[in-house]
């Protein structure tokens, strides 16, 4: 019942951002670590270091799917399932933890004729990453593809693709999206496997101009969960995001990790568990994740849900430190 509750609960906004991008008002009320209260701070390495229940001044708001945070942790950027995005600068209190959001501003994802993205099958983005030459690559399902764009809300172009990327399911496809310092791309698919307990992986090698020479890898997978994002931290190792949702348990949510020397054609990438979110812990519908390095040089993870433009869901915003 809980779970057709949640459905017919969720209500996308009927229209796409508007045209131009805007300034928004973002509201952020403080979240909790714990439901019950409790004076803990650690969930197995990862150290609470604030988190953020988000709203904002724009009916579009919502759905945010993956997020980049910039080296020096000023600013942040999330891209969302119905086609738009949004930035904002990061506040912090005198300790240095999460604090609120400012200078937040929301736009429409194009598509290559210059219109912004409209119709949920082809405006649902659900994993981006900064490139080394300041483009942006956004992943998209249901029409399963990547797009460069040299600025959020300049004009894409589509990137040459292995031709089993089209296998995947329809609501499927890659989520796990990252770029490395070479322009070397990682993706990994939601929902598509060959063999069971693994899902495909594909590393991409620049090739010239739009082209990538594709390889596949495999990522071993546990029972009920799968990869909704990936981000390279850096000590040049990826922390990943896998997600599982019932009726009965709810979300919960596996902070992995894995060396970069497992990422190889051909390869079986094994990760490793950093934690485990679940009620009580603060938890939603967590698909995004970037990291940075913080003032005092400690591995900071962020991560953020996708509210499904839900009443009974939350856009949340958490950061941790990775316990050495």
């Amino acid at each position: 019942m809980l779970l057709l509750a949640v459905a017919c609960a969720a209500v996308p906004p009927a229209a796409p951002v508007d045209a131009q991008s805007l300034p928004i008002e973002i509201g952020a009320q403080q979240e909790p670590f714990r439901l019950d209260a409790s004076a803990e701070r650690q969930v197995g390495r990862l150290i609470w270091r604030g988190g953020l229940s988000l709203s904002a001044s724009s009916a579009n708001f919502g759905g945010w799917s993956d997020l980049s945070v910039t080296p020096d942790g000023r600013r942040l950027t999330s891209v969302s399932d119905v086609g738009g995005w949004f930035t904002a600068t990061i506040e912090y209190d005198q300790d240095g933890n999460l604090a609120g959001l400012s200078d937040g501003r929301i736009g429409p994802l194009r598509q290559p004729d210059g219109r912004p993205l409209a119709a949920k099958d082809w405006a649902d983005a659900e994993a981006m990453t900064h490139m080394p030459d300041g483009s942006w690559m956004v992943s998209f399902e249901r029409h399963h593809r990547l797009w460069r764009y040299p600025t959020l809300d300049g004009i894409p172009v589509a990137v040459d693709l292995p031709l089993e990327f089209r296998r995947q399911p329809f609501n499927g496809g890659v989520e796990a999206l990252s770029a490395l310092p070479d322009g070397r791309l990682v993706a990994i698919s939601e929902r598509y496997s060959v063999r069971p307990g693994f899902n495909v992986g594909w590393i991409g090698v620049p090739s010239g101009e739009g082209h990538y020479a594709w390889s596949r890898f495999e990522y071993a997978t546990a029972p009920s969960f799968h990869p909704t994002a990936i981000t390279r931290l850096p000590d040049g190792s990826f922390a990943l995001l896998e997600r599982a949702f019932d009726i009965v348990r709810g979300v919960r949510v596996r902070v992995m990790q894995f060396e970069a020397r497992q990422l190889a054609p051909g390869a079986a990438v094994h990760a490793r568990e950093l934690a485990f979110l679940a009620s009580p812990y603060a938890v939603d519908n967590l698909e995004g994740l970037s990291a940075a390095t913080g003032s005092h040089g400690e591995t900071l993870l962020w991560l953020i849900s996708d509210n499904n433009f839900n009443p009974l869901q939350r856009n949340l915003l958490l950061m941790f430190e990775l316990a050495k």
